[in-house]
């Protein structure tokens, strides 16, 4: 976890919660509610480098009716409401910019109802991915967004979350068939169904997954479930640069392999990897894939990578095929983040993200590089390349200003070429506190004027998680 940074700019307003207030949920909610400072401090951080003062107090929901409680208390005194799921959000999401009330729904953590004939399941909004993939395994399904940490299904349709298996399966926005919300009034709405599709009205699911809880809190979840594939087969390349990297990675998308993940990682990341998990990984740019269909499928896949590869010189294909090795492999790639943080001892991360169009993912990629090593900044690099989607970590020393801005500098040139590429500001980090800015420039005042619309039409005293998504 990031220690704290200097502090956000006083943008934006308090709403100290009441004594009266405080009492309230006490009263209604007993053991479920804690007001230590501790706890209230556990709640008012994530993985951004931002330093905010805590929430007034920490609601642990149990039910749907225990958030919809806690809403309508916090509504009648004004208060702000943030939902907290494990804290790993990376843009300042679950912060009390404006003071209010955390409402975890960790506890909220029962898988509901299977439905293995329809590839279907609903759960809690506190269930993690990791315990969605263990309660269904016996079907012989799996649920495939994977961003790395072991995020609740509530917080990853909140900030349409995707990660490595994204380039085959999809993101949150593909993956989330319905939802149960608690508005800003304390009501409870169901958005969508079971059914694969529907012309039924406004589709609200898709409204809410992306709302970084600005415009309700996501109690239920309902996702797709995909059949496990037969066989699985994962592997690494390294190449002599990273250019070389990148274009194979454009060739195998526009050839249309479908292949499941294809990750990047640089030579400067590799070394921190290695030391971090003690691997011994080719210290050069590397390509992490993995291969999923029938055993015909997944070589017809693998022979055809490999001959892309070779053209551009990909060198020492090493496999990994047994369970154990694939995950020893994509555990090494999930950690990256922590292995960066260890390789700088005292240092915190400002992290970015962005996503182009595939065929200007060498424009975006490797200018963004040539820069960060200009700078002399400390960095690692990591990247869903195959849908071309990737992630910069600069490596800070927090007491230094020039530093800071230096990191801050490299981010906004990172982005601004992503957007004049015909890409977005985040791919998949969304927008919190840090991308503002951005989103103003990407989807213009036009855009940014009906997404004001909308939080007022539901939100009228802008009590959902405010100070979030636009200013």
């Amino acid at each position: 976890m990031n220690a704290p940074t200097p502090p956000l700019p006083p943008e934006n307003p308090s709403h100290p919660a009441p004594a009266a207030l405080l009492q309230a949920l006490s009263e209604r909610f007993g053991l479920q509610y804690s007001a230590a400072l501790v706890v209230r401090e556990q709640h008012g951080r994530d993985e951004s480098s931002f330093s905010v003062p805590p929430p007034a107090a920490v609601v642990f929901a149990e039910s749907t009716q225990d958030v919809a409680d806690a809403v309508k208390l916090a509504a009648q005194f004004k208060v702000p409401v943030i939902p907290f799921g494990v804290g790993s959000s990376l843009e300042g999401h679950l912060l009390a910019v404006q003071g209010g009330i955390s409402i975890d729904v960790g506890r909220m953590n029962q898988v509901l109802a299977i439905n293995a004939e329809d590839l279907t399941v609903t759960v809690q909004a506190g269930v993690t991915r990791k315990q969605l993939n263990e309660a269904v395994k016996s079907t012989g399904l799996f649920f495939p967004v994977d961003p790395g940490a072991d995020a609740t299904l509530g917080g990853m349709a909140a900030t349409r979350a995707s990660g490595t298996n994204a380039v085959r399966y999809g993101t949150m926005r593909e993956n989330v068939l319905a939802l149960e919300v608690v508005t800003a009034q304390g009501e409870v709405m169901r958005t969508g169904t079971r059914a694969k599709k529907s012309s039924a009205g406004y589709d609200l699911t898709r409204l809410m997954v992306g709302s970084e809880g600005t415009l309700g809190v996501i109690t239920e979840v309902t996702v797709k479930l995909y059949p496990l594939p037969e066989a699985v087969m994962a592997a690494t390349c390294s190449f002599n640069s990273l250019a070389d990297a990148v274009n194979t990675t454009i060739q195998v998308i526009q050839m249309g392999v479908p292949i499941a993940r294809c990750e990047l990682i640089d030579a400067n990341t590799i070394r921190m990897v290695n030391k971090h998990a003690n691997l011994s990984l080719r210290e050069g740019a590397m390509l992490l894939m993995e291969f999923h269909g029938s055993p015909a499928s997944v070589q017809e896949q693998v022979a055809t990578v490999q001959a892309i590869a070779s053209d551009f010189g990909g060198q020492t294909f090493e496999w990994a095929s047994t369970p154990e090795a694939r995950t020893k492999l994509w555990t090494a790639r999930h950690n990256a983040y922590y292995a960066g943080i260890q390789s700088r001892p005292g240092c915190r991360v400002i992290t970015t993200d962005t996503c182009v169009p595939i065929s200007r993912l060498a424009d975006a990629l490797l200018d963004s590089v040539t820069e960060v090593q200009a700078s002399g900044l400390t960095y690692f690099l990591v990247g869903h390349v195959g849908d071309g989607n990737f992630h910069m970590g600069y490596l800070i020393d927090p007491d230094s200003a020039t530093e800071r801005a230096t990191a801050e500098q490299l981010n906004s040139q990172l982005v601004q070429r992503a957007l004049k590429l015909g890409g977005t500001c985040t791919g998949e980090h969304g927008v919190g506190l840090h991308k503002m800015d951005f989103l103003v420039q990407e989807a213009g005042a036009g855009a940014i004027a009906m997404m004001r619309a909308i939080k007022q039409a539901l939100d009228p005293d802008m009590l959902m998680n405010p100070g979030k998504i636009f200013k």
